[in-house]
């Protein structure tokens, strides 16, 4: 039996199918946790859906900014949905979309294993949580998205403000900044204030900011972090922290890493060779 967490996948679908052929992935006694952005860009999101779907009881799912962006979307208009990218379209117009939108709003927003020792989240924690707090805050979401009110949330989560979490926060405002912090972040200032135009490798961040695993004083949390979302910071394993977000839809690679093996044991597998980085960079 083997635990593998897996990077943005954003529709890549070759080489997530590539990937499990590579783990040798056995549903029947192996698990798989995706950190996020399972769609959009990479050409195949409803395919890349329908195949981790069909894996759900084998697999835990942090949601990414792509995928509560998708969810969001399809609450429009059918005239609204037309005007998105084709892929998503697919996604919107598909006979199974209801299924499958029904099972992504169940999804997570933070994963924590105790027995593992890891925790999955698709971007970053709040510097002035501890693992109870980011927990609380993830479920908050969680419950709203899977309650009958989710139409409220999806329909106001968009927005750069508040840029940072505080107990403070009330309703609407409160999930908006805890699901920024929990899908939007790199960098911040030690209040927790988000830097939304940072996406560059840490460096050429603004004064004042740091990637949101580096802030000075931030809380102490005894757990590995697993994350994605940060293709410019590619491979990353320091302070506790294990980046995997390799750029596969920039023509990078689709990382996995090993969460149950005496020490982290990555594997990885090459983007289709049509892939490149656009003019704009990621978001």
């Amino acid at each position: 039996m083997a635990t593998y967490a897996i990077g943005d996948v954003q529709g890549c679908f070759p080489e997530l199918q590539r990937l499990l052929d590579k783990l040798r992935f056995d549903p029947a006694q192996d698990r798989l946790w995706f950190c996020g952005d399972l769609v959009n860009r990479g050409g195949q999101s409803l395919e890349t859906l329908r195949l981790i779907h069909g894996l759900r009881e084998s697999c835990v799912v942090t949601l990414g900014n792509h995928d509560l962006s998708l969810l969001a979307i399809a609450l429009r208009k059918p005239d609204a949905q037309a005007r998105v990218n084709p892929e998503l379209r697919e996604v919107l117009f598909a006979e199974d979309a209801p299924v499958l939108f029904e099972w992504l709003r169940s999804q997570k927003l933070l994963h924590h294993d105790e027995q593992l020792g890891w925790t999955m989240v698709h971007a970053g924690l709040a510097p002035m949580w501890t693992l109870r707090q980011a927990q609380r805050s993830a479920q908050e979401i969680e419950r709203e998205l899977s309650s009958p009110r989710y139409p409220r949330l999806l329909k106001n989560l968009f927005g750069n403000r508040p840029a940072a979490w505080s107990s403070r926060l009330q309703g609407v405002e409160r999930l908006r900044a805890s699901i920024n912090t929990l899908t939007r972040m790199r960098y911040c200032d030690v209040q927790g204030r988000i830097d939304f135009e940072g996406k560059d490798v840490p460096g050429t961040q603004k004064p004042g900011m740091y990637p949101w695993f580096e802030v000075p004083g931030m809380r102490r949390r005894e757990t590995r972090i697993v994350c994605g979302h940060w293709s410019a910071l590619g491979r990353f394993a320091g302070l506790g922290i294990y980046a995997i977000d390799t750029g596969c839809v920039w023509g990078g690679q689709l990382t996995a890493l090993r969460l149950d093996s005496e020490e982290p044991v990555y594997v990885t597998v090459n983007a289709e060779p049509h892939r490149k980085r656009p003019p704009g960079g990621e978001d």
